[in-house]
């Protein structure tokens, strides 16, 4: 049998790990690492740091680095895409658990917590039922919501209000109903341009918890603009972007 640990390093600043994510990290003979390509190499570093700061001196593990699939983009069927990426990556966790040997334990370091809005809990489960003995633990860490609103000192929901978690593919087709605060993620289009004629405001944040972080806050109708041209700005000095923001009606400036 073999133990894996999924392990939420939080988004971004080394000091976001938990004591039970440090406790993890020292647990583990093996950390699988993930290469997206040399646009993205700080995100590597970011993970080689972790080890380095918080790993026990003398304590001996390997890396084992693998190229992350890329999704198609730009295709009608979406789902269909997701999909078709999730068989790609599940091959290749099963070419990197190939490699761990029987009693040691692997993790994966995932940015953020692994309970949103990322694949690897579903990806592992995959690989169990295609036959694989495995068993693996789940480490929560700090989400990229919840570096946001500590960045922008407001609370995540309004006394009594409903909140949503969405993505900017969502967003586009329009302005939920029932709730008056909505986190967006994973969103390349500048999406809230779709919800200007809202009254909102907006507190938007990239490379939060890094170095390079950028946040930017106010009436949504006064700022839209310049959020999309500091992001624009943005990915193409760093050759990538993440960053995520909550909309809000009757927000505060920030």
């Amino acid at each position: 049998m073999k133990d894996i640990l999924i392990i939420g390093i939080g988004a971004g600043d080394p000091d976001y790990l938990t004591t039970q994510a440090i406790k993890a990290l020292n647990r583990a003979d093996v950390f699988f690492i993930l290469d997206k390509g040399e646009a993205k190499d700080k995100l590597i570093a970011l993970r080689r740091l972790i080890l380095d700061r918080y790993i026990e001196p003398g304590r001996t593990y390997r890396i084992l680095e693998a190229t992350n699939p890329e999704r198609e983009r730009d295709v009608a069927n979406y789902d269909a895409s997701i999909d078709s990426l999730n068989r790609d990556k599940q091959a290749v966790f099963e070419q990197l658990l190939g490699q761990l040997k029987d009693g040691e334990t692997g993790a994966f370091l995932v940015w953020g917590d692994p309970s949103l809005y990322d694949s690897t809990i579903r990806i592992l489960d995959g690989v169990i039922t295609g036959g694989m003995r495995l068993d693996y633990e789940v480490i929560p860490g700090i989400t990229s919501v919840q570096a946001l609103t500590a960045r922008h000192r407001i609370p995540l929901n309004q006394i009594g209000r409903a909140v949503q978690i969405t993505t900017g593919r969502r967003l586009r087709e329009g302005w939920p109903e029932g709730v008056d605060s909505v986190v967006v993620m994973l969103d390349a289009q500048d999406s809230y341009r779709h919800v200007i004629s809202e009254d909102l405001h907006i507190y938007w944040g990239a490379y939060v918890g890094t170095p390079d972080e950028i946040l930017i806050a106010g009436k949504l109708a006064d700022v839209a603009e310049h959020i999309a041209q500091t992001r624009a700005a943005a990915r193409e000095a760093n050759g990538w972007i993440m960053d995520s923001y909550l909309l809000r009606r009757g927000g505060r400036e920030a």
